[in-house]
């Protein structure tokens, strides 16, 4: 059966203090929206948030909010531990994270993974992370020095799927998934095996970048019940204004055809009343099989727009002209 969520997913990295600190009161006020507009929230978060601080952070302010720990479902995506701190910064991600008092160091295997979930589970108190998986692991195995290297870094994933299948069949998982910003990897473990419950997607199918090759794979996806979230639907920014596409930044000079894209669509929207967002974001849920978005703030005043991004509706009228003007391939059918 596949996993039931709302359409929209909570990213916490704003609770780890992700490019500056975030005051806690400004942290608690985000959890508090999340109750407000969602009855039940999903809440994605990672180890390597903060080095669990984000994790610290959303246990301590549901806590204070007195929200019962079935009442919402956490996501924590496995793969990095909280060490100490050694050095005067961080060793991981250097200039990311802002205000840390604690490292993170990465801890992939089969007791890696299991000593991650423990760990998290630990930094939520009262709380306990329901849906897992291991985060990046196109990082881990692009980190290889050799080809030796990369076949043992690709079988400590696998091991680490093998705990994350363990947890699942105890009952203390309702489920397993994977996220990553390359589909290759997602590609190789669903063909050799490995049972998920959750795909998450990242920069793979947005209004802009949606080959042929995803929509196939997510079509597969769909047909064996398995559930996708889509994330990175704005390509890391660029669609909506940002000067990131795909986590680089970008110049006029370097990528003029990105540039000719988002100023025809940015005209498009105006002429409809359709806000870029809105339409990144529902043609993102558009695919079938896609039955969630992961959307991130840390404005808590953003939250109730967030959630409108995903409910709101766009006029068949406005797909229709992106075709006509060639933004959107003629062939993309809505379902």
């Amino acid at each position: 059966m596949p996993l039931e969520l709302p359409k929209i997913i909570f990213g916490s990295s704003a609770l780890g203090n992700l490019y500056g600190i975030v005051p806690d009161e400004t942290k608690l006020r985000i959890v508090e929206n999340w109750i407000q507009h969602q009855p039940k929230p999903v809440i994605d978060s990672a180890g390597k948030y903060g080095a669990g601080l984000a994790l610290e952070n959303i246990g301590r302010c549901l806590k204070k909010l007195n929200v019962d720990p079935r009442d919402v479902l956490i996501s924590n995506k496995l793969g990095w531990k909280r060490v100490p701190l050694t050095t005067e910064e961080p060793t991981f991600e250097k200039g990311a994270w802002f205000g840390m008092e604690y490292d993170a160091a990465q801890c992939i295997s089969y007791e890696g993974i299991l000593e991650c979930y423990h760990q998290g589970n630990q930094l939520l108190g009262d709380y306990n992370a329901q849906l897992l998986s291991v985060h990046d692991p196109d990082e881990y195995l692009n980190a290889a020095t050799s080809e030796t290297d990369k076949a043992k870094r690709y079988q400590d994933i696998l091991d680490a799927y093998r705990a994350l299948a363990e947890l699942r069949e105890s009952g203390n998982a309702l489920g397993v998934g994977v996220g990553s910003k390359d589909l290759k990897i997602i590609q190789r473990l669903h063909s050799d095996g490995v049972k998920f419950d959750w795909v998450m997607l990242a920069n793979s199918f947005t209004i802009l970048t949606h080959p042929a090759e995803v929509m196939d794979f997510m079509a597969t996806l769909h047909a064996e019940g398995i559930t996708i979230i889509n994330s990175a639907v704005f390509n890391a920014g660029f669609l909506v204004g940002g000067k990131y596409f795909d986590y680089e930044v970008v110049t006029l000079d370097s990528h003029p055809e990105l540039f000719d894209w988002r100023e025809r669509f940015n005209e498009q929207c105006a002429l409809h009343k359709v806000s870029p967002a809105l339409a990144c974001c529902q043609f993102a849920l558009s695919p079938p099989g896609v039955v969630a978005l992961s959307l991130n703030t840390s404005k808590p005043e953003r939250v109730a727009d967030n959630v409108a991004l995903v409910n709101d509706l766009v006029p068949g009228s406005f797909w229709e002209a992106l075709k006509a003007n060639k933004l959107l391939s003629a062939s993309y059918k809505f379902h």
